[in-house]
């Protein structure tokens, strides 16, 4: 279970985010709060009229006031010993199955693993990207377009195969081998989200997806990607503290699990907030649901 044999994570004096990293797609906006009319002010007898504009404020329109203009800052470097509490905690739930300590290894993850929830979503640019591309192969295919994503898709070509072939095809043309764990991860994660979706519903096609299973794909393949990347950050850890291999596989299964849960909570507040899932706004909302599953972790009590 896993993708790959666990390491000790990224170490001290490297970016939290990899400048390889995908870079996040605009967040979606926030629903329009209506303006309160100001209070009318109290006349001032002593006003002598208007004063005089302040000439170190920009003007409208200015580009001082529209972030997107400023230079992107480089990723901060992180500290020594960044995973020391997220290792603790996992150790203890390993050990136990405490799933307060599971929280607790979640929560410091999030706030010293990768410096604060908006750090850690910015390295999942890669989730939201890959997301975006695993989004409109599904939709390709289903709808007998052979160009899906960066590799190509027959569904002629694949009809009658069995369903790990088919899922063996999108993982080739959505998420190609290029050596990173990054790529080993996502590419599990696909694989992992098109099972899933066969067991939420037994006789779909995945040649011929509906909508609903698409949207169900994406959001699994988003918890998926981020449970492997904690397992290939804190993986050994479990296999350590664990009392035996047997009791590390649950336990494994278990945070996937837990992770799952959490991702799908994100998702169904994006949903309650009528941001649907459409093909080209995938990326947009699994970055949002990612931003807002850390936010979750990163705000666990002591």
């Amino acid at each position: 279970m896993g993708t790959s044999q666990n390491n000790d994570g990224p170490g001290k004096n490297r970016p939290f985010v990899p400048p390889w990293t995908p870079p996040l797609p605009p967040m979606p906006p926030a629903p329009p709060v209506p303006p309160t009319p100001p209070e009318p002010p109290e006349p001032d007898p002593n006003d002598d009229g208007p004063s005089e504009p302040d000439k170190d404020r920009p003007e409208d329109g200015d580009q001082a006031d529209d972030p997107s203009q400023a230079p992107q800052a480089p990723s901060p470097l992180a500290p020594p010993g960044r995973f020391a509490g997220a290792r603790r905690g996992l150790g203890d739930y390993a050990s136990s199955g405490n799933r307060d300590s599971l929280r607790k290894s979640l929560r410091e993850y999030v706030r010293h693993g990768y410096g604060g929830a908006k750090t850690t979503t910015a390295r999942f640019g890669g989730t939201a990207s890959i997301a975006g591309v695993f989004g409109s192969a599904l939709e390709a295919v289903a709808e007998g377009n052979p160009q899906a994503g960066p590799g190509v898709l027959d569904r002629a070509l694949l009809q009658g195969r069995s369903a790990s072939e088919v899922m063996d095809a999108l993982v080739e043309a959505v998420r190609p081998v290029d050596g990173s764990q990054d790529a080993e991860a996502e590419r599990a994660s696909i694989r992992g989200s098109l099972s899933d979706v066969l067991l939420r519903y037994p006789d779909a096609d995945l040649l011929n997806l509906s909508v609903e299973q698409r949207a169900f794909a994406i959001e699994r393949f988003t918890a998926m990607d981020v449970f492997h990347r904690y397992e290939l950050d804190l993986g050994k850890t479990v296999q350590e503290k664990a009392p035996s291999a047997t009791v590390a596989m649950r336990r494994l299964k278990e945070i996937k699990d837990y992770i799952k849960e959490c991702v799908s909570a994100s998702f169904r507040k994006i949903a309650t907030a009528r941001r649907p899932l459409t093909t080209g706004k995938i990326s947009q909302v699994v970055a949002q649901a990612l931003k807002d599953t850390f936010e979750v972790f990163e705000g666990y009590v002591e």
